[in-house]
């Protein structure tokens, strides 16, 4: 009998040896891409290989059931955040929490939100969850640096979310032998794209982690402590390497002991394996379910260790679940009763035939043409008056951080109105019904402060990303990039295509105001700009007779000026009716995207130059302030060098 407990006392003592194996399946950033793309059309998750689109969450459920199936170890569902805003399907997110009601279907076991859960303000994403609740389909969610205010009303919905455990600070999970615990982070960067989440902030991540490990391991005595954050990983721009100083989750591991694995989202970043810091591993899985990360782990003597990884492609390879398939068709066709009826259009209406993809890149595009040429042509098609010169948009201005798809020709040519929508999708209006998309408001700037808005890619975009690249229209500009920072634009034109440009002086001495329209997130930022420039790009938004405007919501363009309050002008309608004002070049019916737009146009032209002159040229005081700080030190160096040699020549 003493043999037989020895030998069971061995074996205990030796099972965390051989440790316990558990798999962390991963999303991010869906953002409401139930269908995939592109085009939405050439997608049939019913069959295999006979399309070329990418993602679709039918698919997604198919990889999530073949891991369960084929593991024998705990599996984890998780995702980072931003699973809202990008498709036509969020248009009644408020109503139906189309998002969450599949997560709860597909099993995610536990989730987190990101910037763009907050894009419908708190009283929206309150909406959202009560209706997941309302259809009993509510995944788990954690969310743990977030701050509500003690002084504002604003976010009380949401505040009783969180009080009513709909939403938790972390949460525990026992699954096999491991106990588990979780806990959501919202990063810096995400924060600071989160204008609408006011009065809502969010508390530091670090600091907030290590409260929750000290929880999770002190109180909880959980096992394994997993961190599902939007705080995301970045690689450098010029080399497919990762950037550990700006990537938020990589510094996170290193301030923070005592995580074990971080389930990082928020910057739509594909990595290739794990990232491994200290002992904790972090993982992304890309974009709009393009990706699935899964993850073998296991867990012995204390710790977690990396066994395998597969970053699983989300293609045509792999055939659709049938009832998330049923589910996603049930939802389109309520976006067709329910939004896109009175317009008389479906999800799957035809608006035009390409035969040239357009893009978004960081650099002028041809998608970024044609939105910011659809944003002054819709403008001045309701707000302008022929009679009238100085009522119609001279410029009109969007910003890459929210033109989030591209168009491309497909199978067909046939560009839908869902894949339009996708190209533009974001925002929520100020009207009473918080109805759905930016709207477009104008104001009136001077030559000297459309300088200053177009240094903004010169000078903001290569210090804060993507995010800050213009795409433009009404305008065309050249800039030396190694000019002075705020100060490199050096000629600017006014003007289109068909009419032609002329020079622009945006000297002081020009004192006309030009009206320039944007949707009101790209505004809000033009208007504050000058608050990361230490005020040297201030820009102050004006109305037509050189007042400012002290609320840009008082901005909005308005549709129809004889019913009472502002009847907004969405930017994504302003899209669909521009490509659907194409003129039908073959005579089939169908409008086509000219040809004008299957290249760039150089409205963005770089002509980098250390001639002196031209690095000095129509100089700012800017410029000029650092040319003098230059000579002072060059000065400096001549005179340290002089000395140094006649006292060697002694």
């Amino acid at each position: 009998m003493k043999k037989y407990i020895v030998i069971f006392i061995i074996v205990a003592c030796a099972m965390p040896l051989f440790g316990q194996d558990f798999t962390i399946i991963q999303t991010t950033d869906l953002h409401s891409h139930f269908l995939g793309f592109s085009p939405n059309i050439d997608y049939t998750p019913n069959t295999v290989n006979d399309d070329n689109t990418v993602g679709g969450w039918a698919r997604i459920a198919t990889v999530i059931n073949d891991v369960k199936k084929n593991r024998k170890n705990p599996v984890l569902l998780l995702d980072s955040g931003d699973f809202l805003m990008g498709s036509v399907f969020h248009l009644l997110c408020r109503e139906e929490a189309f998002e969450l009601r599949l997560m709860k279907k597909m099993g995610y076991d536990v989730i987190t939100l990101g910037n763009h859960e907050f894009d419908l303000y708190p009283d929206g994403l309150a909406r959202i969850i009560r209706a997941a609740q309302r259809y009993n389909a509510l995944p788990a969610i954690v969310a743990s640096n977030i701050v509500f205010s003690a002084e504002s009303k604003d976010d009380n919905s949401l505040e009783k979310v969180f009080e009513d455990e709909l939403v938790k600070p972390y949460t525990v999970m026992t699954k096999g032998k491991l106990k588990f615990g979780f806990f959501g982070l919202i990063g810096k960067d995400a924060a600071e794209v989160s204008p609408f989440a006011a009065p809502v902030t969010f508390a530091d991540q670090v600091q907030t982690a290590k409260q929750m490990v000290d929880i999770l391991r002190n109180r909880e005595k959980v096992d394994i402590v997993i961190c599902i954050s939007h705080s995301g990983i970045r690689k450098y721009k010029d080399k497919d390497e990762i950037e550990a100083g700006r990537s938020e989750d990589v510094q996170l591991a290193k301030a923070v002991k005592g995580i074990d694995v971080i389930i990082s989202g928020h910057t739509h970043v594909k990595i290739n394996q794990p990232i491994i810091v200290d002992k904790t591993i972090i993982t992304q899985s890309y974009e709009y379910g393009k990706q699935v990360a899964v993850i073998d782990l296991s867990f012995s003597n204390g710790g977690v260790t990396l066994k395998d990884y597969t970053y699983v492609d989300i293609n045509d390879s792999i055939k659709g679940d049938p009832a998330i398939t049923a589910l996603i068709n049930q939802f389109a066709q309520t976006i067709n009763a329910q939004v896109l009826s009175p317009l008389k259009l479906k999800w799957d209406s035809v608006l035009a035939k390409t035969s040239f993809d357009l893009f978004i890149k960081e650099e002028e595009t041809n998608l970024g043409n044609l939105i910011a040429d659809s944003i002054r042509w819709y403008v001045n098609k309701v707000d302008s008056k022929a009679d009238d010169p100085d009522s119609k948009v001279t410029i009109g201005v969007i910003s890459n951080g929210v033109i989030r798809d591209n168009i491309v020709v497909g199978k067909t040519g046939k560009v839908v109105l869902s894949d339009a929508f996708a190209a533009i999708p974001l925002g929520i209006g100020m009207d009473e019904k918080k109805t759905m998309g930016y709207p477009l408001i104008t104001c009136y700037l001077y030559a000297s402060e459309i300088k200053k808005a177009l240094e903004i890619l010169t000078s903001i975009y290569p210090l804060k990303g993507s995010d800050y690249f213009i795409q433009i229209s009404g305008v065309k500009f050249t800039y030396n990039p190694n000019r002075m920072l705020f100060d490199r634009v050096t000629e600017i034109w006014i003007g289109d295509e068909d009419n032609g440009y002329v020079p622009l002086d945006y000297s002081k001495n020009n004192t006309k105001l030009y009206r320039v329209a944007a949707d009101i997130y790209n505004a809000t930022f033009l208007k504050i700009i000058g608050n990361f420039t230490w005020h040297i790009l201030d820009i102050v938004p004006k109305w037509r007779d050189g007042k400012p405007i002290e609320k840009l919501t008082e901005a909005r363009v308005d549709a129809d000026k004889q019913k009472p309050g502002i009847q907004e002008v969405k930017e994504w309608q302003g899209v669909i009716e521009y490509i659907r004002s194409f003129r039908d070049e073959d005579g089939d019916g169908t409008p086509d995207i000219p040809a004008r737009y299957k290249g760039t146009l150089g409205r963005t032209v770089v002509q980098a130059s250390l001639n002196p002159y031209h690095m000095l040229k129509r100089g700012t005081t800017v410029t000029w302030i650092g040319f003098l700080i230059f000579l002072f030190v060059a000065a400096i160096v001549t005179v340290v060098v002089v000395a140094v040699v006649r006292k060697l020549r002694r």
